[in-house]
């Protein structure tokens, strides 16, 4: 993502009062730590600022951050009912097959056993056979390898979200 997103929808962001601002991360990533360390930086003057300052947040999580930022996430396959987003970016398995979404459910269970937490990667523009994939060749991978992915996945969905938060028409 870069500054293309326009300046009357970030100038409205660093408008809003702190609760509200607050809410707003709090929607793009369910770690505090993050959300705390994006509102005390405010205002960002670019959405590159902004984005580089998100970055470097988590960069920074612990492992309960990041714990608490997987979360907020629902299961591939299982968008949250009634959350715009989670269906949106999950929509590469809303077309997928029975035995493709099965799939991906004994998968999201087996990779959950294994690392205490879902399945997490960034869906958007992705179809289910590529996140069945994905979720096959990480199940392989150490706990500490992997909690780095997740690091670099949620980042890639928290620019997405902060993309979508700072837009022009965004609503507040």
């Amino acid at each position: 993502m870069t500054s293309s997103t326009t300046p009357g929808g970030l100038a409205r962001f660093n408008a809003l009062e702190e609760h509200a601002a607050y809410a707003a991360l709090h929607d793009v990533c369910a770690s505090a730590t993050w959300a705390h360390r994006l509102l005390a930086r405010r205002p960002y003057a670019t959405a590159d600022h902004l984005f580089a300052e998100s970055d470097a947040a988590m960069a920074d999580l612990t492992t309960a951050d990041l714990a608490e930022a997987m979360a907020g996430h629902p299961p591939i396959g299982r968008p949250k009912p009634g959350d715009p987003t989670s269906s949106r970016e999950q929509r590469g398995m809303a077309g997928a097959s029975e035995q493709l979404k099965e799939e991906m459910l004994e998968l999201n269970l087996a990779y959950q056993e294994k690392f205490g937490h879902v399945f997490l990667i960034c869906a958007t523009g992705r179809t289910g056979e590529q996140m069945r994939d994905a979720v096959k060749e990480r199940i392989g991978n150490a706990p500490e390898q992997e909690r780095e992915i997740v690091r670099i996945e949620l980042g890639k969905i928290n620019r997405i979200r902060l993309a979508r938060l700072v837009e022009e028409d965004a609503p507040e």
